[in-house]
């Protein structure tokens, strides 16, 4: 290109969108529980190392967030709180929903996670900030009408614009950035804003007086390699300075599948680990299946009540998608809570993905795990005979935790609201219902069965294209 040549327009011209569901695990559940309405929801678990998932805009407004322990949210929020333990397999759903329609509109879009997504639409090359106003409009009310979620967007000149226009949208709504007045936009912010810079740097950065992203675009190059080092530096530089030029991509193959489970007690024995690995090895494959690959390497992750780690993995001969034989690996690294301590948390990922895989002749080798004979260390086979096949899981155990999913055959689906004394209480309602019916069951009540929690979305004739990395792993991780 001549000195004097233009770029190309795509490149001084493009638009970014960031599209960012509101309070995603929440309205989820407002969507699928109408009684939820209005009402200040605290999604996660609700023991004494309970964290917030997520929190709707109403119990937000108490101060309550993403992250926080539960016990502290809900001794904000007060007797108003509604506390339900997160549904993975919903939130993927809503998910896959949510970016097949946007996929519909912009077909290449980089998912993030589950709530959140950039997109760069080739018509919009060279809108005005009006034009993309509307575009966004139009997007979002797509969204709505296919899924019944709202969500933010937010454009710019680059991600980091985008990015920092959809926080500003929030909530339900939409921010276009101008090129004529991104810089004043940025400036006014705070430095922790921008994409990449952490506590550490924040930190760093204060100490010398930089607090805004204006502050840090107004430093010279030597200043930013020395805060900051010679490659992060100018990078972030250049996006204080309005400068972003990364593409929008799909992600690429995921490296490695896993699923991990925080235990509201710690263990404490080996057989309890072994139970663990069991579970949670089951969550990791469901997800290994469905990224059609076999694995090599099996990872065992345990996390200490002192909050230390400990990591242990081995590697098969074949890649695999035999859950026998990748349990069984798992089961060969288990740790035992005697000789290192209580564990917190248990791990499970597959990696050395392959889409070649291999036929074992004799498979009984690598079911093989150890077990205590006497006190002597020896073998055995996690199957009976040679080449049988793995017993079927086991149906879904019904359980009247308070959000627990059942149903019964007059009233359909529902989800406990309370139990005790030996009854249960359950309010009958999905996304299509409105606020339900409040029925009263004797526990051992033959007509109360597990549900799926998947129905209560009542999203008749729709099915989900293949999930990607991103969500599968979130949903895997809160199931």
């Amino acid at each position: 290109m001549t000195p004097d040549a233009s770029p190309p327009p795509s490149a001084t011209q493009r638009w970014v969108l960031h599209l960012d569901m509101d309070s995603f695990f929440a309205s989820v559940e407002q969507l699928t529980r109408p009684t939820l309405r209005g009402r200040p929801v605290l999604v996660g678990g609700a023991g004494q190392r309970g964290v917030v998932a997520g929190a709707s805009y109403e119990a937000r407004a108490y101060g309550a967030h993403s992250a926080m322990p539960m016990h502290q949210a809900r001794r904000l929020v007060g007797a108003r709180a509604v506390v339900v333990r997160p549904r993975g397999v919903v939130y993927g759903l809503a998910s896959a929903r949510v970016f097949q329609t946007v996929r519909a509109v912009i077909p290449v879009i980089e998912q993030l996670s589950m709530d959140e997504a950039f997109g760069e639409p080739e018509e919009l090359i060279g809108a005005t900030a009006a034009q993309v106003g509307e575009f966004c409009a139009r997007l979002r009310e797509r969204v709505l009408q296919e899924t019944g979620l709202v969500a933010s967007v937010g454009a710019g000149s680059g991600k980091q614009i985008a990015k920092i226009a959809s926080d500003l949208a929030k909530p339900r709504g939409q921010r276009v950035i101008a090129r004529a007045e991104q810089q004043e936009v940025l400036e006014a912010l705070p430095v922790r804003s921008l994409w990449g810079i952490g506590p550490v740097a924040n930190e760093r950065l204060q100490k010398v007086g930089v607090e805004t992203i204006g502050d840090l675009a107004g430093l010279d190059r030597a200043e930013i390699i020395s805060l900051l080092g010679a490659t992060t530096g100018p990078a972030l530089h250049a996006l204080a300075r309005g400068i972003d030029d990364r593409v929008v991509a799909e992600r690429g193959e995921a490296k490695s599948v896993s699923a991990e489970t925080t235990f509201a007690k710690d263990l404490l024995t080996k057989r309890e680990i072994k139970v663990a690995l069991a579970a949670t090895g089951e969550a990791a494959h469901r997800r290994l299946l469905r990224d059609g690959r076999g694995a090599r390497t099996v990872i065992a992750k345990f996390r200490k009540a002192d909050m230390s780690a400990v990591t242990r993995s081995t590697t098969l001969a074949y890649a695999t998608t035999s859950l026998s034989v990748l349990l069984a690996a798992a089961q060969r690294v288990a740790v035992d809570p005697a000789e290192i301590g209580a564990i917190r948390l248990v791990g499970v990922g597959f990696a050395g993905l392959s889409s070649q895989q291999q036929t074992v002749l004799f498979p009984d080798l690598d079911l093989a795990v150890p077990v205590e004979q006497d006190g002597a260390g020896g073998w055995a086979s996690s199957q009976d005979d040679m080449g049988a096949e793995p017993a079927p899981p086991p149906e879904p155990e019904l359980t009247f935790d308070a959000g627990a999913d059942v149903r019964h055959p007059d009233y359909g689906h529902g989800w406990v609201q309370g139990s005790g004394q030996g009854v249960v209480t359950v309010r009958f309602e999905t996304r299509t219902s409105g606020p339900g019916r409040v029925q009263t069951f004797a526990v051992a009540d033959p007509s109360l069965t597990a549900g799926d929690p998947s129905d209560s979305l009542d999203w008749q004739g729709w099915s989900a294209d293949p999930p990607d990395s991103p969500v599968e792993h979130f949903a895997e991780n809160l199931a």
